[in-house]
Formats: C-alpha cells, sequence, structure tokens
C-alpha cells in the first residue's frame, strides 16, 4: 500500500500540462519546490521546547482569543475521534484539544504541539496547504504528500491576524476511518470557528472602537469582514476580508479613513450585513450572530442601532 500511493503521486506528476486538481498542485510544490520523498516515513520535525514556548508567546494575543471556540469544537468534534489544533503562521500547533484515550495514538502521528506540518516539511497536509493557498480545505487520506500520513483526515481553515496577515490555522484531525461524505459539514464547522476567533482577537485588538460589520462581497470566506471606528468616525482598522472588500492597505488606514459622508456609507454596508445574516439564520438572532462572529447582546444593539427591530 505504501509503495502504491507513492507511484500514485508520481504518476500524476508524470503527466503532462498542468496540475490535475489542487490536491496535484501541491504534490507539484512537495516535489518539484521543496524536494521531498513521498515514501518519506520520518516523524514532523519537532520545535525544543524553547522555541515552542517563544512561538506560543508570539501568538499569545490570538491564542487567548481562541481558547473559548478550541474548547467549543472539542466539545463538538471530540467524540469522533478528532483532535483540534491551533498552529501558527510556520504550522507549528501552539495549542491543542484531545481525549486522553486518543492523545498516544496522535502523539505518535506528530498531531502534538510543537511538531512542524509546514508544507515545506511534510508536503501536501491539512495544515501546511491551507497556510500555502490561504484557504479553508480538506485533506483526506490517500491525498496526503507522504505515505506515512495517509492515514490521516485533516480539515483546516487559515486565520488572519487583527492586521489582516496569516498568522495561524485551525485544525480538526482524525485518524479515524468514516469520515468519508463529511467533507462540507467539517468545512463549515472549522471555518466558522476560525470565523469567530479572528473577529474576537480583532474586537479585543480595537478596546472602545465601534466596530462595523461590512456585507460579504468580494471578500474572504476564511476572514469576517470588519472594520474598527473610532470616535471621530475614522477608520483604525480592518479584517482581512474588510481589505480585499474595500482595497485597503497599511497605508491608506494610517492617513485615516474618511469622513462623514464615507461613515454613511459603512453604516449602509453594515445594515445590509446584518440584514443578510438574519434572513439566512430565518430571523434567529443567535445564529445570525454566530454567522457574523459577534455575541447575541452585541447583535441586538446593532439591530436597534440600525433601525432593523424586529415586528
Amino acid at each position: 500500500m505504501a509503495q502504491a500511493h507513492a507511484r500514485d503521486v508520481l504518476a500524476v506528476l508524470d503527466g503532462a500540462g498542468p496540475a490535475l486538481s489542487p490536491v496535484a498542485a501541491s504534490w507539484r510544490r512537495s516535489l518539484v519546490l521543496h524536494g521531498l520523498d513521498p515514501e518519506n516515513r520520518k516523524a514532523p520535525d519537532t520545535l525544543t521546547e524553547r522555541e515552542l514556548s517563544q512561538a506560543q508567546e508570539r501568538m499569545g494575543a490570538l491564542r487567548a482569543a481562541a481558547s473559548d471556540t478550541l474548547d467549543a469544537l472539542f466539545q463538538a468534534v471530540g467524540a469522533q475521534g478528532s483532535c483540534v489544533l491551533l498552529t501558527d503562521s510556520a504550522g507549528v500547533p501552539v495549542d491543542r484539544r484531545g481525549a486522553s484515550a486518543d492523545d498516544p495514538v496522535f502523539h505518535r502521528w506528530g498531531l502534538w504541539t510543537g511538531a512542524v506540518w509546514s508544507e515545506a516539511r511534510e508536503g501536501t497536509n491539512g495544515i501546511g496547504t491551507c497556510l500555502a493557498e490561504q484557504r479553508t480545505l480538506t485533506i483526506h487520506r490517500d491525498q496526503h504528500f507522504h505515505t506515512r500520513n495517509i492515514g490521516l483526515s485533516c480539515t483546516v481553515a487559515p486565520l488572519f491576524d487583527p492586521q489582516g496577515r496569516l498568522a495561524g490555522a485551525l485544525d480538526v484531525s482524525s485518524c479515524r476511518p468514516g469520515l468519508d461524505g463529511m467533507t462540507g459539514l467539517m468545512e463549515a464547522v472549522v471555518n466558522d470557528a476560525a470565523r469567530r476567533i479572528e473577529s474576537k482577537a480583532f474586537r479585543e485588538a480595537f478596546p472602545g472602537a465601534r466596530i462595523v460589520l461590512l456585507a460579504d462581497g468580494r471578500a474572504d470566506r476564511a476572514s469576517t469582514p470588519m472594520l474598527a471606528v473610532d470616535a471621530d468616525d475614522v477608520v483604525i482598522g480592518a479584517t482581512r476580508a474588510a481589505r480585499q472588500a474595500l482595497e485597503l492597505t497599511d497605508d491608506k488606514l494610517r492617513r485615516g479613513l474618511p469622513s462623514p459622508d464615507r461613515g454613511a456609507d459603512l453604516e449602509d454596508a453594515e445594515r445590509a450585513a446584518v440584514r443578510r445574516a438574519l434572513g439566512a439564520a430565518g430571523g434567529n438572532v443567535s445564529a445570525a450572530a454566530g454567522a457574523l462572529g459577534v455575541s447575541r447582546a452585541t447583535l441586538h444593539r446593532k439591530i436597534n442601532r440600525l433601525g432593523l427591530g424586529r415586528s
């Protein structure tokens, strides 16, 4: 089986023309760009305790913002034999949730804090490939590049910091069979959890600011479109999705965005975002708040402020 997997990988990459799929494109990067061997059985490299501590310190604010969501996500998926990992932008898990009964198995696989799961080290894998492509995805079993990893199924969403930079990833991994056909559902669950983490970190980075929710538009699904606006109606912060939707740069934000006329536009955009979320949730405020990455109380305040009170 191991040799067959390696042959399958090489057979796809020997074909002429462009890669046949996103997975094949990652296989090609693994072989050609990173010089990896699909038959490699070496366990993932692992940071020293000091290096891991430094990585955790660098992720401090985002790691703290993620804690409650990691707990909730594990409660949702742990019974199916999955663990939950929060990684940094280098693909190193800095926090983890798992069941003690399953921990020895996950530890042997390297699904543990300090292991290095970058695509450059481990080839095609959920964490590394998610970070390389900056999108939510699943790498299921024999889609992995290294033969040693073909027993894993990993669903991962990227995480962006309050300045819109790639900061890490949120991963749900399983070593058990039986997850076939659940890819779409799992991706939705992990992506929603990642957006909650990003939203909380953004709000905490701009205490006292008014948080404006933008309509999705062209925004990246893996990022929540939010702006932080100060008391003078100047935009002082924007998530990755908001930066993409409004073509914002650090320089534009430093210069200050803009004044009163733009404030009306922002309010219209926020009203559209809230109405869309409420519509998609069938009027359920709790569900809409979850989709927008805010608390139920916060959404109620926005509904009242925007004149969207339910009849």
